[in-house]
C-alpha cells in the first residue's frame, strides 16, 4: 500500500533551497522561502531509560525525514514514470544536442547557449552563459533560456489552443514575479504579438505564439510559446518556452526558429 504525504510546505526536491507546496497529489506552482522546523516539545515522561522530551524530538524528527523522503520519491516516479512535468535531462556523447528524455525529444545546443546548471526554475534545458544582476528587484537573470514542460494539468490537445493559452502565463513567468516573489523586471507592462503560426517540429505539427514584452525597468525582452505532441508514449503535448532578452546582450531571435528547426524525436538526427 502506497503512503501519500498530507498537503504542507516540503523541500522543493528540485531546489532544496526553498520550500514547495505539496496539494496531497502533486506539486504546485507555490514556493516561498525555508522557515525554521518548530518542533513540538512533550512533557517529560518518569519512565527509565532517557527522557520523554528526547524520545518526542527523536520521533518527530523521525517522522520529518519519513514524509520527506516519501514527497521526493513520489516526485522522482513523477519524472521517470513521465507523469510528473519536470523534464529529465542527460547529456550524451553528442555536445551539440541536449536531451529531453521525457518528452523522447534533442534540442540541438548552438554557440552562445550552455546546458542547464544551478537554474532554480524546473525544466530548464539551456540557458545563455553566466548572469547579470537584474535591472529591477536584487537577483541574477540570465538573457535567455529554454524550458520543456510536458502538459499533463489539462485535456487540452490542439496545439494552437495550448500556445495561445500558454504565451500570457511565459511572459508572466519570465518578466513579472521570480520564486521569491521578487520582480527583477518590475513586470510586463505593454505586449505585441509577433508571430502566430503552426510550424513543423520534431515529425509533427504544432503551433507557436512569439511575443515582444516591454518591462517596467530593462530593455524588455521576447518570449515564445510552442506547442507540439512528444515523440514518446501518449504523445501527450509539449510546451517549449523561449525567453529572451531583448537589446545588444541578448541572444538573436532568430535562435528561436534555429532551435525549432533543430528539434528531434530522441534516436533520430
Amino acid at each position: 500500500m502506497s503512503m501519500t504525504p498530507p498537503p504542507g510546505w516540503y523541500r522543493d526536491p528540485a531546489y532544496p533551497l526553498v520550500e514547495r507546496w505539496w496539494d496531497g497529489t502533486a506539486w504546485t506552482d507555490h514556493r516561498r522561502g525555508p522557515e525554521a522546523p518548530q518542533v513540538p516539545l512533550a512533557p517529560p515522561r518518569p519512565v527509565g531509560g532517557g527522557s520523554g522530551r528526547a524520545k518526542a524530538v527523536a520521533l518527530v524528527t523521525a517522522g520529518v525525514v519519513l514524509v520527506t523522503s516519501i514527497v521526493t520519491g513520489a516526485f522522482v516516479l513523477g519524472r521517470e514514470g513521465g507523469g510528473g512535468g519536470t523534464a529529465a535531462t542527460r547529456t550524451t556523447g553528442d555536445p551539440s544536442v541536449v536531451v529531453d528524455e521525457l518528452n523522447g525529444i534533442t534540442l540541438p545546443l548552438f554557440d552562445g547557449w550552455v546546458r542547464a546548471q544551478d537554474v532554480a526554475e524546473d525544466d530548464v534545458m539551456m540557458t545563455t552563459p553566466g548572469t547579470y544582476d537584474c535591472p529591477g528587484d536584487p537577483g541574477l537573470c540570465r538573457h535567455g533560456r529554454v524550458v520543456s514542460r510536458t502538459v499533463t494539468a489539462n485535456e487540452e490537445r490542439s496545439p494552437k489552443a495550448l500556445a495561445e493559452h500558454d504565451i500570457a502565463d511565459a511572459a508572466s513567468s519570465a518578466y513579472d514575479r521570480d520564486l521569491f516573489d521578487n520582480r527583477p523586471f518590475h513586470g510586463v507592462t505593454s505586449h505585441r504579438q509577433l508571430r502566430a503560426s503552426p510550424v513543423a517540429v520534431a515529425g509533427s505539427v504544432g503551433y507557436l505564439v512569439r511575443w515582444q514584452v516591454k518591462t517596467g525597468v530593462g530593455p524588455g525582452g521576447y518570449v515564445e510559446s510552442l506547442a507540439f505532441p512528444s515523440g514518446v508514449g501518449s504523445r501527450a503535448l509539449v510546451i517549449v518556452r523561449f525567453v529572451f532578452d531583448a537589446g545588444a546582450d541578448g541572444p538573436p531571435l532568430t535562435d528561436m526558429d534555429r532551435i525549432t528547426e533543430g528539434i528531434r524525436p530522441v534516436g533520430t538526427r
